[in-house]
């Protein structure tokens, strides 16, 4: 690592994320790095994973050496589904990265999970082992739209497990939904945001079904068993999230997420959105620290080897440019309620934001105040926006 990239290392914030790359099934729409079992081949385990995990801790240890975080302020195990780990070796991971770098007092630890994977004594577990907030991805309450993403849960199991987590003490709980899936009507959709919202839970993500290349549900739509997504449906269904969960008492704080208090926003993302530093652990995952991105080999096997030998699990880096920098913070604060400042942006910026004023897609009051926030047309457009924003 150079040096200019460690100098301030955490000064804006400073996280850790795990990679699980562990699913029981594959969905159909997935193209995470994930394995199921058979996918695996040698070299790999659950068993061994977080002895893996942790080893690769140490390695960063290592690289920072001198000059580690003042803490770590989150913590965030995603996947794949981490919650087919054992919760010991969940707690094994994040004991570890406390003993490495020190949890904040307040730190924000997360775990994502499949509603199938939890039960509540796992639950209790996890939440005495110091995860405080949990991701369940929900995807839909209809049986037929969880058909055709080839969830393995029922309609209903993703909202009991929500309240599970919430009686196990979980001080946050998130459900994630995903619209658009060829055959969801607007009432199953509807029904799902009733769901949500009856469940209580103080986080909702949702986000556009977005068809991925060599997936199952890309290959079904290419035999033309499956309509592909239509945009003017996935515009409706977002202004429907946006009026139901509005009227819950959840507000949005970036394009595809809503939270009932600023405390209940996810701040493990917000440090990804607002350019801080954190460290991936785990095949594939990407780290950022002052400007220096990296990534690791993404397969299991070949994660477990290189650090079985010793070797850096990391695969590639690069060095973000003055302007690359600038394009990614345009690209990720904009997606914020708390918007950019009007004054990061260069002539033909400022020119970009006068057309998205007047084309009603940044929100009047804020411009006057020197700062470009999305409107709802807006946050339907955002990536427009963004193009317009940028030389």
């Amino acid at each position: 690592m150079p040096a200019t990239a460690t100098a301030a290392v955490g000064a804006r914030g400073f996280g850790v994320y795990v990679h699980v790359p562990f699913c029981a099934s594959r969905c159909g729409y997935c193209d995470f790095n994930t394995y199921t079992a058979a996918e695996l081949g040698g070299g790999a385990s659950r068993e061994g994973y977080a002895d893996t995990v942790l080893a690769e801790l140490k390695l960063a240890a290592r690289v920072l050496g001198d000059t580690p975080p003042p803490r770590v302020d989150t913590v965030f195990v995603g996947g794949g589904t981490p919650t087919l780990l054992p919760a010991d070796d969940l707690a094994r991971i994040l004991d570890g990265i406390d003993r490495t770098w020190g949890l904040a007092a307040d730190a924000e630890v997360t775990t994502e999970a499949n509603p199938e994977s939890v039960t509540p004594e796992s639950l209790k577990l996890l939440r005495a082992a110091g995860y405080t907030r949990i991701s369940l991805g929900m995807q839909s309450a209809s049986p037929g739209v969880l058909a055709i993403l080839d969830r393995k849960h029922s309609a209903g199991r993703a909202t009991a497990a929500a309240l599970e987590a919430r009686d196990a003490g979980f001080e946050h709980v998130n459900l994630d939904l995903i619209y658009g899936t060829p055959g969801e009507r607007a009432e199953d959709f509807a029904a799902s945001l009733e769901q949500v919202v009856a469940a209580g839970v103080d986080h909702v993500s949702a986000y556009a079904l977005i068809v991925e290349d060599g997936t199952r549900l890309a290959a079904r739509m290419r035999r033309g068993e499956l309509a592909y997504p239509s945009d003017d449906v996935a515009a409706d269904r977002y202004l429907a999230a946006e009026a139901a969960l509005d009227a819950a008492g959840l507000s949005w704080y970036e394009v595809s997420n809503w939270a009932r208090t600023e405390e209940a926003r996810c701040r493990h993302n917000l440090l990804y959105w607002t350019g801080a530093d954190w460290w991936g652990l785990g095949p594939g995952a990407h780290s950022h620290v002052g400007g220096v991105r990296w990534w690791n080999v993404k397969h299991p096997s070949a994660y477990a080897q290189r650090l079985a030998a010793g070797a850096s699990p990391g695969l590639a880096r690069e060095v973000l440019t003055v302007d690359e920098a600038h394009m990614e913070d345009v690209m990720l604060r904009l997606r914020l309620a708390s918007g950019l400042p009007l004054a990061v942006l260069d002539a033909t910026g400022r020119a970009g934001a006068e057309r998205a004023l007047a084309g009603g897609l940044l929100a009047a009051d804020e411009y006057a105040a020197g700062r470009a926030v999305l409107t709802v047309r807006g946050r339907l457009l955002a990536d427009a926006v963004v193009r317009d924003l940028l030389p």
